[in-house]
């Protein structure tokens, strides 16, 4: 999912990363992804090109609207 997108937005808490894999999931990514259990954060949401991990409502605001 990340190598298809052009803009990772990962929100953990307060805190908000954004990644630009272009065809590559760099480890910082996927670590990033993922949860203390190794699963993938929730939510998940993939808007075109765009994948939001975790929730944030500004970059829902931003991505959505």
């Amino acid at each position: 999912m990340a190598k298809a997108a052009t803009k990772v937005i990962v929100a953990k808490g307060r805190k908000r990363t954004e990644f630009a894999p272009r065809g590559k999931a760099s480890k910082d990514l996927v670590d990033a992804m993922l949860g203390p259990t190794g699963n993938l954060r929730a939510p998940t949401l993939r808007r075109g090109k765009t994948v939001l991990v975790g929730f944030d409502e500004a970059s829902y605001e931003e991505t959505l609207l």
